[in-house]
């Protein structure tokens, strides 16, 4: 799911950012920063970058229909007015 070398380097990152007086705990801290990151971003509802890209194309062909299919409902409906003299109430 979660490429673990990107928490590694997350972990490095934050626990780089403590203040010097507590550098001599950095590997500790590192380590616990990565396990926290771990156990928080597995608790979230998350799809890999594919997964969405999948979902993004499925949305824009199904938008498209849509958009075909309410155009074809305005032709209907001024096919009904032209003939009947009168436009259907929405």
């Amino acid at each position: 799911m979660i490429d673990p070398k990107l928490l590694d380097d997350l972990a490095k990152r934050l626990s780089a950012s403590v203040p010097t007086g507590l550098q001599s705990l950095q590997q500790d801290l590192q380590k616990n920063l990565r396990s926290s990151l771990e156990s928080s971003l597995s608790q979230l509802d998350l799809v890999t970058r594919e997964q969405f890209d999948i979902q993004c194309a499925v949305l824009s062909r199904t938008r498209e229909k849509l958009e075909m299919l309410d155009q074809q409902v305005r032709d209907l409906e001024k096919a009904l007015a032209g003939e009947g003299g009168k436009q259907p109430q929405p």
